[in-house]
């Protein structure tokens, strides 16, 4: 699971009271001090960020902006640090995607407790949602998301896609393809994996890029 903490906080001694606690537990703190700088070190490193401490009330862009946004891109955990404890305010925070509000001031250790219980849940759950750079595959629902929005796939573009994100970084060939997504029982031509490749691609649409096609192999899912 990815280890980064993303910070987001105008009073710096706040961003070190929590970087002090978390880092003793053995995250690492990226840290924002404001929302637009928040954006764009999501940008930079939501691969490596497993969730995100997040303050109301912060100068260029608040806190509920800056929520709004990345919950237009990802379903990352966000805990939500507020000096307000008005019960309208939270339940706003809710149904914009909020995980949970620890309202200021609070207990670091608390703040610890708070942060391993949501990662606890998203770890026991890590197997059945993954998520790879904005495509997030549900496989209980069988159902895939393209940075928040559903995409059509009939089964087997579906299996096909799964079956190649689990196997990120491993080039495989069509036969190997072929038999883990088609089965044993397919007697058909191997090119019926490039035309399902190519459907998966445009319905993807940007991200159909991570597909690579590795010559004289097969295919490849890759984020670069």
């Amino acid at each position: 699971m990815n280890n980064s903490i993303l910070v987001v906080d105008d009073e710096a001694r706040m961003r070190k009271l929590i970087k002090d606690f978390l880092m003793a537990k053995g995250y690492n703190i990226i840290e924002a001090e404001d929302g637009e700088k928040a954006l764009e070190l999501f940008e930079e490193n939501q691969s490596k960020i497993c969730l995100i401490l997040l303050d109301v009330m912060m100068p260029k862009l608040d806190g509920w902006s800056v929520l709004r946004q990345i919950r237009q891109k990802s379903q990352i955990p966000i805990i939500m640090l507020t000096a307000r404890g008005e019960e309208q305010d939270e339940l706003f925070g809710f149904e914009l995607g909020v995980d949970e509000y620890i309202s200021k001031p609070f207990s670091p250790k608390i703040l610890v407790a708070r942060v391993e219980a949501i990662l606890k849940r998203m770890d026991a759950n890590i197997n059945r949602v993954k998520d790879c750079a904005g495509i997030e595959i549900d496989k209980d629902g069988r159902t895939v998301k393209v940075d928040g929005k559903f995409i059509d796939l009939s089964l087997r573009e579906y299996e096909l896609l799964e079956y190649l994100i689990e196997n990120e970084n491993i080039a495989l060939s069509r036969d190997k393809i072929l038999n883990n997504v088609w089965n044993y029982d397919y007697y058909g031509d191997t090119r019926t994996i490039d035309s399902h490749v190519k459907k998966i691609r445009s319905k993807l649409g940007k991200k159909g890029k991570f597909i690579k096609t590795i010559r004289g192999v097969g295919y490849k899912f890759e984020i670069k």
